[in-house]
């Protein structure tokens, strides 16, 4: 063997060299003597061998095991058989350990073997492994890593295997457990006494085999005195214990009889007890005390799951596993109120389970109800931030406590549902005494009590989602005194972000409680609009305030027009629109934070009581600094010839834009926008802002600020309002027709058509033939091969230009299209076909095949329809029907396609609703034959159109699966 060949493998910046170096390799898998070639070399050369070249030998070993070893003739298979145990003699002897990934390599290649020659061609193969372990600490090494790589072929039940695999390997296991697992269960005692002072990774790693074999051996084997006590001494041992740990948890996890389950985790509790080894108060390895959680968690979990699985009747059982479980909750708690979150995590499972035992049993006793109160005071104390915590620059470990916290809610969430009185009760003493102090009190102290008080909002249940009404007076007000206390406690004005957070999504969730007590919203208001919220120092309480503060404004508008006038005059600052490039002064909000405040104003003065000509004002004092702010805007993009400052120009405009189309949400079907006396300020808005497009510069950035606005005004204006202002509008955002600005401008249109429908019929088609041929040439534009981004536009524009399409049919608008050009509408109808055919898109091949349905069913009878269209049908349409399910690209098993094939079928039906037995004259003797149908299947075919609509379909869907198989 050519090793210095090999070495190229390992030099991939030398092209040349590393391709003949995998020419090789794959010249090595491949021939017939490859494998004799790599054993002979990895038998002769030893442990003096390069460790790459083993590696290749190894590897080549493994191909041909998987792929002809099991078809040789039984001399090679012997030789094979020969070459391993050379190999592995020769590992077992060496003065130093060999490399890790080469162990594992070998010990996977002897896996393989195993399973497929054990019993049957190699019966001593675990008499020859045990033998090898005579040899010293490398042949246990070796003997240990090989039983683990059988457990992954054999055992492991995250791995998917066939039915005939699944068959072998349980002959394996019956074939092992009787005649060897007992002789393996004494190589790993002896192993466990031999080296757990001199080679503790090995005795890791054989806690690590006992565990994998556990689950489908003989319990006794390991369960028995000898073992228990040698893995209760391991436990002691620092180098070993984690091991040891999750050793005994693979033992106490093993399915069983729940009563035998019991007694055995029982006994282990009780050895361990003894030794000791349950107290973590005192031990500092918090790794090691993450095991032991892990093991508590397991003998809780499983205790649980044992009572569950015993009859109901059976109550002496049932109340003996109830005690047992209820004497590991004391532990439970000890490990849940761990400093270490990882620690207390890892217990969860077990504190939910308990919880839901208690919730079955259905009555709860004093010895119950004290614990489920320790847990949780435990869950509220570890509710709090750590000192450590970086609100400035979250991080790893800050995200790692934000999910131990969520994990720690639902705890509190289980708590609540099985005992709500006890965890208003204590949640009422935290709060109340917190927060009665809290400027004396930490801020993680302050902020945990504000948070258990959100946190009650969906902890307990709310009658129609209010906690301040309902049946339960000693709930409504409690939360009640909560609420007063919270918002006259003063905390509002907490320097720290996390309780100033706390507060206002408080608050924003119990926006119900001022609809109850009115009296406390000016001082909620005052803190939203002052330095505890939207004039916070920090940047992210701001953000965060604007949008609860919209929230508030939306949810308490009736309770608060009243102030409507004094809100306005303090967010006047709040609502001054920054100018761009500006690198001196920050504003107060970012662009989308203002969006929040705006909708909040609107909404303030929509909701009013005044006539609709103060309304009108009021907007129009609301929105003027914007439009005067965007006159300016325009006149100076116009003259700016720096790129970078028009985009920032545009981005402004774009924002203004925005803004205006966010205070239209105001409107309601109660405050219309026509109501209000609103119309031509939007209306004023709107030509402000196409202007602004005509300057030509940004067109784009700009252009989705207008299209924005235009969304919005469709859903508020009428069509004798809006429609004059189309025409001018189409035109200056289509002025420079790229795929992206058609691509958005076409929903834009849709949701136009469908609005208002008739009305726009003659808008329609006025543009219908610019607007097509824009698309055309946009598609057929040459296209750079790797523009994947265009590519993906492109596509979305086509299948949005079949859904426009598809909108004009769907709302009786075919009089655009039977108006056109004789030529334009064979070109509009053909690329319809091409998309129901070619387009591997099935969302647009059933729109597409919706068009042509729609169209069927109006144009199909002889001389309604534009001239030729009869024609078209069948040298079109109906082959369309065909050919687009037969295409590879057109999945029968995806959903989609299913519906585009559903459409295509109902199609062809409406085809023969509207030609009759002229259609099934022509697919027998001309269209059925052509494509290759025996004269029974074009009959079958004919006899399945006629029938009713579900049957066809069924039946279309079978016929292609069968076409295309």
């Amino acid at each position: 063997m050519d090793a210095q060949m090999l070495q190229g493998l390992w030099a991939p910046d030398n092209q040349q060299q590393h391709t003949r170096a995998l020419d090789y390799l794959q010249q090595l898998r491949e021939s017939s003597d490859g494998w004799q070639l790599c054993g002979a070399t990895l038998t002769s050369g030893g442990s003096s061998l390069d460790e790459k070249v083993k590696f290749v030998c190894l590897q080549v070993l493994e191909h041909y095991a998987r792929t002809r070893y099991m078809n040789s003739i039984p001399e090679e298979q012997t030789l094979f058989r020969q070459h391993l145990s050379q190999w592995m003699t020769t590992l077992c002897m060496t003065s130093e350990p060999e490399k890790v990934f080469i162990q594992n390599k070998t010990a996977q290649l002897l896996s393989l073997m195993f399973v497929v020659d054990y019993p049957s061609r190699w019966p001593t193969f675990i008499a020859d492994l045990l033998s090898m372990l005579q040899l010293g600490s490398h042949a246990v090494d070796l003997y240990l890593r090989i039983l683990l790589a059988i457990d992954g072929e054999v055992v492991d039940r995250e791995i998917i295997h066939s039915q005939a695999e699944t068959d072998r390997n349980s002959r394996i296991k019956d074939t092992m457990r009787e005649h060897c697992v007992v002789d393996l269960t004494n190589s790993w005692y002896d192993i466990l006494v031999k080296y757990d002072k001199s080679h503790p990774e090995l005795v890791c790693q054989c806690h690590d085999v006992i565990g994998a074999y556990i689950a489908w051996i003989d319990i006794s084997l390991i369960a028995n005195d000898r073992f228990v006590c040698k893995l209760v001494d391991h436990l002691k041992e620092a180098l070993i214990r984690e091991a040891a740990a999750d050793c005994i948890h693979e033992i106490i996890t093993k399915g069983m009889d729940p009563v035998t389950k019991t007694q055995l985790i029982e006994s282990f509790v009780t050895v361990l007890d003894q030794a000791g080894v349950l107290k973590p108060v005192d031990d500092d390895d918090s790794d090691f005390l993450v095991k032991l959680a892990r093991l508590i968690n397991g003998i809780g979990v499983q205790l649980i799951l044992a009572w569950q699985k015993l009859e109901k009747k059976d109550n002496t059982k049932r109340e003996m596993v109830r005690l047992a479980v209820e004497n590991k909750v004391t532990l439970l708690l000890t490990f849940m109120a761990s400093d270490y979150d990882d620690i207390s995590a890892a217990v969860f499972d077990f504190a939910r389970d308990y919880i839901q035992l208690i919730k079955q049993i259905g009555h709860i006793t004093n010895v119950e109800r004290g614990l489920l109160e320790n847990m949780l005071y435990v869950v509220i104390t570890k509710t709090k931030y750590d000192e450590s915590y970086n609100f400035e620059q979250a991080g790893e470990d800050e995200a790692m406590f934000d999910d131990y916290r969520k994990k720690l809610k639902v705890v509190f969430d289980n708590l609540a549902a099985l005992i709500p009185e006890l965890v208003l009760k204590v949640s009422k003493e935290y709060v109340v005494t917190t927060l009665n102090r809290w400027q004396a009190s930490s801020y993680e102290d302050v902020e945990a009590a504000v948070s258990l008080l959100y946190n009650l909002g969906e902890a307990l249940p709310a009658s129609h989602g209010n906690h301040f009404s309902g049946p339960s007076q000693v709930k409504t007000s409690t939360m009640q005194e909560m609420m007063r206390l919270l918002v006259t406690s003063g905390v509002s004005g907490h320097n720290h972000p996390a309780v100033s957070l706390q507060f206002f999504e408080c608050v924003a969730r119990y926006e119900k409680f001022f609809s109850c007590e009115p009296q406390y919203i000016p001082g909620i208001l005052a803190a939203f609009l002052d330095h505890r919220g939207m004039r916070n120092r920090l940047p992210r309480v701001r953000s965060r305030t604007s949008y609860l503060f919209s929230r508030m404004v939306r949810c308490l508008k009736n309770h608060i027009v009243g102030y409507t006038e004094d809100i306005l005059s303090q967010l006047t600052e709040l609502l001054v629109m920054a100018p761009p490039n500006n690198g001196q002064i920050t504003p107060l909000l970012t662009n989308d934070d203002q969006l929040y405040v705006f909708e909040a104003a609107a909404m303030l003065i929509i909701s009013g009581n005044t006539e609709a000509q103060r309304k009108e004002i009021l907007m129009r004092n609301l929105l003027s600094p914007v439009f005067a702010k965007v006159t300016c805007l325009a006149e100076r993009l116009a003259q700016e010839q720096d790129p970078v400052r028009q985009m920032s120009i545009a981005k402004s405009i774009c924002h203004a834009t925005s803004v205006t189309a966010r205070t239209s949400k105001a409107f309601s079907n109660q405050n219309t926008i026509q109501a209000c006396g609103c119309v031509q300020m939007y209306l004023d808005a709107l030509q402000l802002f196409i202007t602004c497009l005509n300057v030509g510069m940004e067109r784009e950035m700009v252009g989705s600020g207008v299209r924005q606005l235009m969304h919005r005004l469709v859903v508020c204006l009428d069509g004798g309002s809006l429609l004059p202002l189309l025409p001018v509008a189409s035109q200056a955002l289509l002025h420079t027709p790229s795929p992206t600005v058609l691509t958005e401008y076409l929903p834009l249109i849709n949701q136009i058509i469908t609005k208002f429908q008739k009305d726009i019929s003659p808008f329609l088609q006025s543009i219908f033939v610019p607007l097509v041929s824009a698309i055309f040439t946009a598609l057929s534009e040459p296209l750079e091969e790797n523009d994947e981004e265009e590519r993906r536009t492109r596509r979305l524009l086509q299948r949005n230009y079949y859904l426009f399409l598809t909108t004009i049919v769907s709302n009786n608008l075919l009089d655009v299209m039977a108006s056109l050009d004789s030529n334009i509408l064979q070109q509009v109808l053909m690329s319809v076909v091409q998309g129901a055919v070619e387009f591997p898109d099935p969302v647009a091949q059933k729109n597409c095949f919706v068009i042509l349905r729609r169209l069927t069913e109006a144009w199909g009878v002889k001389d309604v329809g534009p001239p030729g269209f009869v024609e078209f049908l069948y040298t079109q349409v109906v082959p369309a029907c065909f050919l687009a399910p037969l295409k590879t690209t057109f999945d029968l098993n995806d959903a989609q396609t299913i519906l585009a094939l559903h459409e295509s079928v109902m199609c062809l039906q409406s085809v023969y609703k509207k030609r009759g037995e002229e259609l099934l004259s022509y697919l027998r003797s001309e269209y059925l034959p052509k494509i290759e149908l025996s004269p029974q299947l074009i009959n079958e075919y004919c006899q399945a159109l006629t029938s009713e609509a579900k049957f066809f379909r069924n039946y279309s869907k079978l016929f292609f699966q069968r076409a295309k198989s």
